[in-house]
């Protein structure tokens, strides 16, 4: 009997899958219509999202990276699961990062070089707009805050002045170091921003779940929401957090058998996600997934020196004079400032689930359902709902979601380890047509 039941149960499972797939895609019907209704002319709400609920302009359009992506897409379609079960380890990361990088730059170029690329950064709204002024830094940092406001002499430009100064720092340091404009900007975001390819991974493997890895890593390469990774500064966002997550979580395990480097590793873990805070004042949210691998070894040790890596971040911040409760709370007033104000937030509070559903991709919609129990895939996707849901209810996240949530939508990837193995290559079908299909009808703007 029992032998007699797996078959069944399996197609329960699947059954289940596609009915949460159909509800979300539901789900996604519904923002665009109610969305589209509130944007018809002499409508009387203002969303500010013209192809709500994504950011951006329903455009349908092709570019140099169209056949390109389609490509890659096939290519991992086909060969990725097997790939990612034979090659070794070391190999297997190295391979994942290459093909993410291929499949976000392709996805960019469906936009042109310049539009999609090169000049994404480098907008009137952008921190490169302000790289040229900023001079003095120490004064920079001491003065950051005074310029939040709007009105305020010298205010920063809407993603300057929306974020802490580690973020336009980023970019500063990059124009010191001689990589200057828009294009190199663009380069060095995607790099970091595809460590995600190995930190996600290395995490699930770190916490025991290398079978996890292996089987995610394919549906990490084929993310739907490399659209917005490139470029923006979000996607390095979460290239900077993912990889402060995978260091804590080899601390942990290190500590666990005693090795040298413990300690170093915990330190380092905590010294990055402390800059991750100064980069978005929302990543402070990502303080759930890293006590929830904190929890998963149980080590005081562990917590206590990744809590001293990121208080040294924040007490060399805090002394070359910027307070990051100030900026949080002058960011809020900013954010009530401008159109966040108009934006509905009966709308936005459901339909940026909708825009998560597009950026995550109809494989993580159907691993979530299948989330059980307590093991690393359920507390790392977990960790990263909670997040969500606590950035969702805020309301100060409204719209633009699919590039603002993107170091918390990464995690919910390890919950597509949760499908099973025959299905695959459908479900990274189904992955790469979402991408493909956002991106060639939708303009994003940043």
């Amino acid at each position: 009997m029992p032998t007699a039941q797996t078959p069944a149960r399996s197609t329960l499972k699947t059954r289940g899958d596609l009915l949460a797939v159909g509800l979300a895609l539901l789900l996604v019907v519904a923002a665009v219509v109610v969305g589209a209704h509130f944007n018809r002319p002499g409508s009387d709400v203002v969303l500010w999202a013209k192809a709500a609920p994504l950011y951006g302009g329903w455009v349908a359009h092709y570019g140099p990276g169209s056949l390109a992506a389609v490509l890659i897409a096939g290519c991992v379609v086909f060969w990725g699961p097997p790939l990612a079960q034979r090659l070794s380890w070391g190999r297997l990361l190295a391979v994942g990062y290459v093909g993410a990088l291929c499949w976000t730059f392709a996805l960019a170029m469906i936009d042109g070089w310049h539009r999609g690329f090169a000049t994404r950064l480098s907008t009137p709204h952008e921190y490169l707009h302000e790289v040229p002024g900023i001079t003095d830094i120490p004064a920079m940092l001491a003065h950051f805050s005074d310029r939040i406001l709007e009105g305020q002499p010298g205010q920063w430009t809407t993603h300057v002045s929306g974020h802490p100064p580690g973020a336009t720092l980023f970019y500063v340091w990059l124009d010191r170091l001689g990589l200057s404009g828009g294009a190199w900007a663009a380069v060095v975001t995607v790099l970091v921003g595809t460590l995600v390819t190995v930190a996600i991974p290395v995490t699930l493997a770190a916490l025991g779940r290398a079978d996890a890895a292996r089987a995610c890593l394919p549906f990490v390469v084929l993310f739907p929401g490399a659209v917005w990774m490139g470029v923006s500064a979000d996607g390095m966002f979460a290239g900077v957090t993912a990889s402060g997550i995978a260091l804590l979580a080899c601390a942990g395990r290190a500590f666990e058998q005693r090795r040298r480097v413990a300690v170093p590793l915990a330190l380092a873990s905590g010294a990055l996600l402390g800059f991750g805070i100064y980069l978005s004042y929302g990543l402070v949210l990502l303080g759930v997934l890293a006590i929830a691998v904190v929890l998963w070894w149980r080590s005081a040790t562990l917590l206590a020196f990744a809590v001293l890596g990121a208080l040294a971040v924040v007490a060399i911040v805090t002394l070359a004079g910027f307070w990051w409760l100030d900026g949080y709370h002058l960011v809020v007033e900013r954010y009530y400032q401008g159109i966040a104000s108009l934006r509905p937030y009966s709308y936005w509070v459901w339909g940026n689930l909708a825009a998560l559903v597009i950026a995550a991709g109809p494989a993580v919609v159907a691993g979530v359902r299948r989330l059980r129990g307590w093991e690393p895939v359920v507390a790392l996707a977990g960790a990263a709902l909670v997040a969500i849901a606590a950035a969702d209810i805020s309301g100060l996240s409204k719209a633009e979601v699919e590039r603002i949530w993107l170091p918390f939508t990464v995690w919910l990837l390890p919950a597509t380890a949760l499908l099973p193995r025959g299905s695959h290559r459908w479900w990274l079908a189904a992955q790469a047509a979402t991408a493909l299909m956002v991106n060639h009808l939708v303009l994003t703007i940043w």
